[in-house]
């Protein structure tokens, strides 16, 4: 779609004076948001400002159900370690195992996205960013992101062998990050969480760091950190794609149209805000998220479609997007351009992003 769409701007003669047209197809985003926009904006461009004072705005055209995105939350990868003695399964006594710390630990990062934000939460939830009380900054666009959220995704341990005590366990977890909340606050959270109290100096909190090669074997080594980004829906380049939108195809959402709801559209679609945002992540992670280049999104498919077992995308999105695509330069208005569009998470919450 955005291919066709820059054939049909140069075929049309669409593109506005004094512009170029960029496509851009980038490798390990799944592996690593963003990281990819960070290896061009720091190697293809002369880094932020450069990229800044070049880049007037990207579309991502990963899949929004028909819909124009505006944001979405960030998310970061925390490993916790924790510590015990290794001692014979004969006498456990003997030793501490760090699997049963664990398992302290485990229920607590549970109850942090389970649990209410009340007073008589031991454990108080991370729907507490919707609430001003502990949001007052940001609850309102926490509330149109919606709440963070974190879950394990994997465990590990060491023990010399199925009859010894395990002497070490750790955990990752995803943590989706909703207005408001930085690498250090999610960090913090969790070396907060009353079992890892408990445990002290034997329980490690720390986010990874992503340095796998890439097909060319390049390493670009970067902080597992995707900073959440929301631009305000008057944005001259959101409202640019809403204009278009209006002129080819009307207010609402469009989509094919089946009997058969596997290959339906606009099941997913129907009732549902023309501009919304997504609740996955994208490469717009970097693009506004770290750098501040507007950043906005429409693209074919569906979100719930993404990843899934005979995954399909519908032709007639493929259409509706190259024609959108096409129409968007020159219904962009630069004289609406607000130096703020892009002023949000990262440059308010003090992250000290390298």
């Amino acid at each position: 779609s955005a291919v066709y769409g820059a054939k049909i701007m140069k075929d049309l003669g669409l593109i506005p004076a004094g512009y170029k047209i960029m496509v851009v197809g980038s490798v390990q985003e799944e592996d690593c948001d963003g990281m990819c926009w960070q290896y061009i904006v720091n190697k293809d461009f002369q880094g932020q400002e450069d990229a800044r004072s070049k880049i007037e705005f990207v579309v991502s055209t990963e899949p929004t159900d028909g819909g124009i995105y505006r944001g979405h939350r960030g998310r970061m990868e925390i490993r916790v370690d924790v510590k015990g003695v290794s001692c014979h399964g004969s006498a456990p006594e003997r030793g501490d195992n760090a699997i049963y710390k664990m398992a302290d630990i485990l229920q607590d990062v549970r109850a942090l996205n389970e649990s209410g934000d009340g007073p008589s939460n031991r454990v108080k939830g991370l729907v507490k960013m919707l609430n001003p009380e502990f949001n007052p900054a940001h609850y309102e666009d926490a509330q149109f992101l919606g709440r963070g959220t974190c879950t394990v995704s994997q465990i590990f341990y060491t023990s010399p062998s199925r009859c010894a005590v395990a002497d070490s366990c750790a955990i990752s977890i995803d943590r989706r990050m909703t207005a408001g909340e930085t690498w250090d606050s999610c960090l913090e959270e969790i070396r907060q969480l009353p079992s890892v109290q408990k445990y002290g100096d034997d329980v490690k909190v720390s986010m990874y760091m992503y340095d796998r090669p890439a097909w060319t074997g390049e390493v670009y080594e970067t902080e597992c950190f995707f900073p959440t980004w929301i631009n305000k829906e008057s944005a001259a380049h959101v409202q640019a794609l809403v204009d278009a939108h209006h002129a080819l195809w009307g207010d609402k959402r469009i989509g094919h149209a089946d009997a058969d709801p596997k290959r339906d559209a606009m099941h997913l679609r129907e009732g549902r805000p023309l501009t919304d945002k997504w609740t996955f992540s994208t490469n717009c992670v970097s693009i506004q998220g770290r750098y501040g280049i507007p950043c906005v999104g429409f693209g074919p498919g569906a979100e719930s479609q993404a990843h899934a077992p005979n995954e399909i995308t519908w032709k007639q999105d493929l259409v509706t997007c190259a024609a959108l695509y096409a129409a968007v330069p020159g219904l962009y208005k630069p004289e609406n351009k607000t130096a703020d569009v892009t002023e949000f998470r990262q440059s308010l919450t003090d992250n000290d992003i390298k």
